[in-house]
């Protein structure tokens, strides 16, 4: 037998059986157009259900990996040579659209209650002044979610806390360099072009297409530092493909650049997994991961974070050490109990789960 579970890995039997097959498949031991084993070959392998192999496959085929034949069995999609996934001609590309509906937003008793639980337990910690890049306690908890839910192992010191996305634009436009050229999406979040030309940055818009940046504008630019929001991009609703994910790891590797991560949105998916991070995909350490609870809690919630690769962590210290900390002790306590209670991925999960409702009818 060439596959084994680990049961020891604290993951789901159907994720593993996800990770192994699509390492296979993006390693090329099953090149682009080949036959996946058949369902019941796999679960004899693996030594679990049907079902529980069927639920692994669902998940290739919704990321681009592979895709169903009628009566004919799972067949490869994904293309390492041009890192293109092609998608069959019946299924057309799905957009999700952005909702902006009040229901969408955190309890407000949950949150009140934890608010107060924070003003009993901490006290007159609240007032203290934050470190630079963060509480504690919040990065701790923050690393941990995203160990559990994204696929992110990384440590405290490489998360930044600031007051929402737009702020950690402007950090990563100065840790990076306003030399460098960036390239961001079109059409994309206005607020990024507003942000890249208050910072006097000059940049390029690369336009989008079904699965993402189309491969001959990203061929073309001049652009070292590539700004996506791989999945729903706003305003087009375009989620990248696996293929169109790895191309933009590659195009930040052989710039010696790096790419931004704006990952807006993406709980939300009603896929029964969320799709891989570039972060989480790149082992070259060029990505910088950006993500906010301004949608997963509420607007008024302005706190984001951002996850840097370790090779940057000494530049970060060097050049933006020095700042401030823009987000209140107290929020950030109150987000990690949230964090580290439960109640914020409960959330996560009912909406989630409401969405793929939706998405069936």
């Amino acid at each position: 037998m060439r596959y084994a579970l680990d049961p020891c890995a604290g993951r789901p039997a159907y994720l593993q059986i996800y990770e192994l097959l699509r390492q296979d498949i993006v390693s090329g031991i099953y090149p682009y157009g080949a036959k996946l084993p058949s369902k019941r070959s796999l679960a004899a392998d693996f030594g679990v259900s049907v079902s529980t192999v069927e639920h692994a496959l669902e998940l290739l085929a919704e990321e681009g990996y592979a895709g169903a034949r009628e009566r004919s069995g799972c067949f490869v999609l994904y293309r390492a040579a041009d890192h293109f996934a092609a998608a069959p001609a019946e299924q057309p590309h799905k957009i999700h659209t952005v909702s902006g509906d009040a229901a969408e937003t955190f309890p407000f008793s949950v949150l009140a209650r934890t608010m107060r639980r924070v003003l009993a337990e901490y006290g007159a910690e609240i007032l203290v002044k934050s470190p630079s890049n963060g509480c504690e306690e919040l990065r701790r908890a923050i690393c941990a979610y995203l160990a559990r839910n994204r696929g992110l192992t990384v440590s405290p010191e490489q998360v930044v806390i600031g007051a929402g996305a737009e702020y950690l634009y402007g950090l990563a436009v100065q840790l990076l360099g306003r030399g460098r050229i960036f390239a961001v999406e079109d059409p994309c979040y206005e607020k990024i072009r507003t942000v890249y030309a208050a910072n006097g940055v000059k940049f390029e818009t690369l336009p989008l297409g079904a699965e993402g940046l189309l491969s001959e504008a990203l061929a073309a630019t001049g652009a070292t530092v590539l700004h996506v929001t791989p999945y729903n991009s706003y305003p087009s609703g375009v989620t990248a493909t696996a293929s169109k994910r790895r191309e933009y790891i590659a195009f930040a590797e052989a710039r010696d650049g790096y790419v931004i991560e704006d990952d807006f949105d993406s709980e939300f998916t009603p896929s029964a997994k969320p799709q891989d991070t570039l972060f989480s995909l790149d082992t070259a350490g060029r990505t910088v991961y950006i993500n906010t609870f301004t949608k997963t809690v509420a607007p008024a919630i302005r706190v984001g974070y951002m996850v840097l690769p370790p090779a940057l962590l000494a530049e970060f210290q060097h050049r933006l050490g020095g700042y401030s900390c823009t987000v209140p002790t107290f929020e950030q306590y109150v987000l990690a109990e949230l964090l580290d209670g439960g109640d914020f991925e409960r959330h996560i999960n009912r909406q989630r789960r409401q969405r793929r409702r939706a998405a069936e009818k």
